[in-house]
């Protein structure tokens, strides 16, 4: 509200000017009638400030260069607009192709593609490895217009001729430092000269690196620049803490916070849990598990159908504790997740900021707990440079150590239960008379092998 003073006659009075600022809605933004049923049905009204900013600019078939915190609503904010330029759908080789680094991110970004499209009549497909190709061969054959995939199989299909990339008109590269952490910088130039020249280019990432930039001016035409937050900050909403603790001792602190909380708030009863490495996961799943906490792991060892299985159990509530790699800190939505658990920091900071983000995600609250063995000291240094905050840490509470308990035996038979082998038929003269067929049988078999 303003108010201004003004004189009439010599007399003064005050007059007042109210001015209300209504919230921007995601009617403002230009989006049509079905795709505004759609998200209305998924409980949003308005948009984040990345959508704000990224939605028009795609609407206006300009190359987007965004950056913006993890959990902030980047996916929304690139298919929504995409999905309005298609209008219908148009031939069997898709229109739209969205990299991504997982097979995690990629299944989450078709599966908004279909909950937004849902009232268009667009047809959405996602390829990854570590399935079968086969149904995905089958699904582009029957057509499709907007494509999610991983790089290594969307090559693999290029190459078998089982994929048409000569009518896409939109290219996003989505988690884009990611890309380039894991090595598929000479697999996104091969895709992109596979591409038709003239085409909006987008590069959505959570962080927003100088390695970022270079790889945008390669490909990127006079872009719409858009940093809602500062490099490689962490959402304000999460509460970050940290233990000391020897490394030998972080099993039994991690199954002491699970029974009593980080600050004294009661049972844990759903924790993402991260590891530095595929086997520090299935050993820390077996320890949880002795200790009497439900887990399971995902990494980039397991099975397509064993990382579904284990993340479906964690959001339904099956399991306490999901175990993951660097594998899961891309892609993983997990609808108001309270605690995420670094039980081994990473080596690389950018990585950190990653792993937490899967909490406090769309407004919502949580908190990361990170424990800190003596030789992880430095790289919590790093973290805390890179995000340009510290990470305060608690008194490490009195430990009880619980002991798997031994798994139950057989107990041995009494002497007098006992059931002595049969004797063998004596032959002539005395002797033991000779094996039976099959027992030959089955000693020649086994030699055999």
């Amino acid at each position: 509200m303003q108010r201004m003073r003004a004189g009439q006659n010599s007399r003064h009075c005050v007059a007042e000017l109210r001015v209300y600022f209504r919230p921007m809605k995601f009617s403002d933004l230009g989006l049509s009638s079905e795709l505004l049923r759609a998200v209305a049905e998924k409980g949003y009204d308005t948009p984040t400030p990345i959508q704000r900013q990224a939605i028009p600019a795609v609407l206006g078939g300009r190359d987007v260069l965004a950056g913006a915190q993890t959990g902030t609503g980047k996916t929304a904010g690139f298919v929504l607009p995409l999905l309005q330029r298609l209008v219908a759908a148009d031939g069997r080789a898709p229109r739209v192709l969205v990299l991504t680094p997982t097979r995690e991110l990629a299944a989450q970004v078709a599966e908004s593609a279909r909950v937004y499209g849902r009232y268009t009549n667009l047809r959405t497909t996602v390829i990854f490895g570590g399935v079968s190709e086969k149904p995905q061969i089958g699904a582009l054959r029957s057509g499709c217009d907007i494509l999610i995939a991983t790089p290594g199989r969307l090559l693999d299909l290029v190459d078998q001729r089982a994929l048409d990339l000569s009518r896409i008109k939109h290219f996003v590269l989505d988690e884009a430092d990611r890309m380039l952490d894991m090595g598929f910088i000479h697999d996104i130039k091969r895709i992109i000269r596979l591409l038709p020249v003239s085409r909006p280019n987008l590069m959505f990432s959570a962080t927003y690196s100088d390695d970022i930039r270079n790889l945008a001016a390669r490909f990127l035409r006079d872009p719409i620049s858009i940093e809602v937050a500062s490099r490689n900050t962490t959402a304000e909403r999460i509460e970050q803490v940290a233990f000391a603790v020897p490394k030998e001792m972080k099993r039994h602190l991690l199954v002491h916070l699970f029974d009593h909380g980080a600050s004294g708030e009661g049972t844990w009863h759903q924790v993402l849990v991260f590891t530095r490495t595929k086997h520090g996961a299935n050993r820390l799943v077996q320890q949880l598990e002795n200790a009497g906490i439900r887990a399971a792991a995902i990494h980039g060892n397991k099975s397509q159908g064993a990382r579904v299985r284990a993340l479906a159990d964690f959001k339904e509530g099956n399991i306490a504790a999901l175990v993951a790699t660097e594998v899961a800190s891309r892609g993983l939505d997990i609808k108001e997740l309270p605690q995420v658990v670094n039980y081994e920091l990473p080596n690389v900071p950018e990585d950190y900021v990653h792993r937490i983000g899967r909490t406090a995600r769309a407004g919502s609250t949580g908190r990361a707990v990170s424990l800190v063995s003596p030789d992880e000291t430095g790289l919590l240094r790093d973290i805390e440079r890179t995000m340009r905050r510290s990470v305060p840490f608690l008194p490490t509470p009195k430990i009880d150590v619980r002991e798997p308990k031994p798994p139950a035996t057989r107990p041995n038979a009494s002497p007098e239960k006992r059931v002595a082998p049969a004797p063998r038929s004596k032959g002539p003269g005395g002797r033991p008379g000779p094996r039976s067929n099959r027992s030959r049988r089955v000693r020649r078999s086994r030699n055999a092998h």
